[in-house]
């Protein structure tokens, strides 16, 4: 896999980022039509199914697969299809090495990770938020799946942070009523995502046998009293969300607006973007969390949420219905 790497890297382009996005892309076309072919994109559309997408109609040259997968049909156009014969766990980390050309002979080489297709998404409701850290308690993103499912490919998007997913989920097979802790910063070394079916594989902080945890890299602050949180698909359907404000003033940043109109739009988040109908997150504290009532159903409003009482944070199990009062 190295010996393509250097290779690519000294001929053409190298795509980087958890998904097929010409966003992240760093493009450079060798030769010296100022029409090359760019590379847009591309999508798993099923699980034996790849689509490329280029600026002008191009045939590949040559094709790699790590891991290793056999190609049987391959396309030609400003849309490549590659048909593959396995059928990989869907949401599995695929890299593909590309180079193609064009009819002027134009040549671009690409190094593209993305993730297989995953058909199978678990019905999930986002449970618990908290916001602040101290004295090693992370701020987290607790989840609840409605449904047994497959999360590999689902991505965490926290609108402060930017439109980068802030996690993606390898494949993990999850069972209905099962609690997923997204913890937000890493503070132990050796933390690792359990995955499999023991969930007391994690010894971090606050990570329960009870429930799943995961952890996000580093540790920096990714998640703030005004924000917005959402679960997103492969394509791009947003699966539950929640909106935040600290005030009922107009958003501050551009980006939180434009996330919680996204959501709104989607219909993730009633009745409108606005601040004023997003959940009042002023008196929240380490100690107690941003919580759903749990016994109601789902119906995305902040109506559905509350701050708990002091000592009511409870990631990876149900939440409790004693509330914040403020004074």
């Amino acid at each position: 896999m190295n010996l393509y790497r250097y290779i690519l890297w000294g001929l053409g382009v190298l795509v980087l980022g958890s998904g097929c996005s010409s966003e992240s892309a760093i493009q450079q076309v060798l030769g010296v039509s100022a029409e090359a072919p760019v590379f847009l994109g591309c999508k798993a559309v099923s699980s034996q199914k790849i689509d490329f997408q280029f600026s002008l109609p191009v045939r590949v040259v040559s094709l790699y697969f790590d891991p290793p997968l056999e190609a049987t049909e391959v396309t030609e156009g400003a849309q490549v299809e590659v048909t593959v014969t396995q059928d990989l766990p869907g949401g599995s980390a695929v890299t593909v090495y590309m180079l193609v050309e064009d009819h002027q002979r134009n040549t671009l080489n690409l190094l593209i990770p993305f993730r297989t297709r995953n058909e199978r998404f678990p019905s999930l409701m986002i449970t618990e938020l908290r916001t602040e850290y101290a004295k090693g308690k992370a701020e987290f993103v607790e989840v609840k799946s409605l449904s047994s499912g497959n999360l590999g490919a689902l991505r965490l998007f926290i609108a402060s942070q930017g439109d980068t997913p802030v996690f993606e989920f390898p494949p993990v097979e999850v069972a209905s009523g099962e609690y997923l802790v997204i913890h937000l910063r890493s503070l132990d070394a050796g933390l690792s995502n359990e995955t499999g079916t023991d969930r007391g594989a994690s010894t971090g902080p606050e990570a329960l046998v009870e429930a799943r945890d995961f952890w996000v890299p580093d540790t920096r602050k990714r998640l703030r009293k005004t924000d917005v949180v959402f679960f997103m698909d492969q394509d791009d359907q947003i699966l539950d969300a929640v909106v935040l404000s600290e005030k009922a003033e107009p958003w501050a940043k551009v980006e939180v607006a434009e996330a919680a109109r996204q959501v709104s739009d989607q219909g993730a988040w009633l009745p409108s973007p606005e601040p004023h109908h997003a959940v009042p997150s002023k008196g929240t504290t380490v100690t107690r969390s941003i919580s759903r009532d749990e016994a109601l159903a789902d119906r995305n409003r902040a109506e559905d949420w509350y701050i708990t009482a002091t000592s009511g944070v409870s990631p990876g199990k149900a939440n409790t219905l004693k509330r914040y009062t403020p004074k």
